[in-house]
């Protein structure tokens, strides 16, 4: 196994294919890191995986864009970028197969819009903080990932934390209906598990066909989405205000030998 693989580890439990994030610090999400997340997915569905589950380490499930590496790339790089991660999010919400988020601690901006995703949100206890800040980084929420949180916590929900980049602890996220369980941070992906477990146990037809119907709204925001969407991002990520905020943050985080490039 080459090193690049390795940031995702896959762990198998019976019909539930675990992909535990182990890129240290904390499981930034460069470009390499998505993409061997997409292959380790599209593995999944040619393998006959009965479902996924998603995990971070004890304490960090992911800090989100890894904005050190994101901040060398110029337009046409990043708007590969841009491309690659919304392919990310359109295989998650597109999913032939039930999804488990297993938010094993810190999950701001990126790491919380990957578990958005996700069907199911098993979350852990503890002085945690997650939620999308984007816009306290010089970001816009993009309209596909604004319509997720909509669909997980209702519109005047969604409107009172996405407009300030609010971030919360885990007990107002399981308030809010942004995660579905919380556990000990020792039992959180094993319960993602169960929940999966559970799901497999239905009848497959009769499952699978309700669970498409369910996240229609999700999956159908992907369907009209093109190029002109990645060039939008690129035009704010390139944007002075947005630099110049990011650009602070990375200094704040160089000063910080324990921290990591992440918005």
């Amino acid at each position: 196994m080459n090193a690049i693989s390795e940031i995702v580890k896959r762990v198998d439990h019976g019909r539930v294919l675990e992909l535990n994030f182990n890129r240290p610090p904390v499981n930034a999400l460069s470009p390499e890191m998505v993409r061997v997340i997409r292959e380790n997915i599209a593995s999944a569905y040619r393998e006959n995986w009965g479902a996924l589950v998603l995990s971070g380490r004890p304490g960090m499930f992911s800090a989100g864009l890894d904005v050190v590496e994101l901040l060398t790339l110029d337009e046409d790089a990043m708007r590969e970028f841009w491309k690659d991660f919304f392919g990310l999010l359109r295989d998650l919400a597109k999913s032939s197969i039930p999804v488990a988020a297993a938010v094993t601690g810190h999950s701001p901006a990126g790491g919380a819009v990957l578990a958005l995703f996700c069907d199911y949100r098993v979350a852990a206890e503890g002085d945690f903080k997650i939620g999308l800040n984007e816009v306290q980084v010089g970001l816009p929420l993009p309209e596909v990932i604004y319509l997720a949180l909509v669909h997980a916590i209702g519109a005047r929900a969604a409107e009172k934390i996405a407009v300030p980049g609010q971030l919360v602890s885990p007990q107002q996220a399981l308030e809010l209906g942004l995660v579905d369980e919380l556990h000990p941070a020792d039992r959180v992906t094993g319960e993602a598990i169960a929940w999966c477990e559970k799901l497999l146990a239905l009848p497959p037809l009769a499952m699978h066909t309700t669970r498409q119907r369910a996240r229609a709204d999700i999956s159908h925001v992907f369907d009209g989405m093109d190029s002109e969407a990645h060039e939008l991002m690129n035009r704010f990520w390139f944007g002075e205000e947005t630099q110049e905020i990011m650009k602070s943050l990375v200094e704040r985080l160089a000063s910080k030998p324990d921290s990591s490039s992440t918005d």
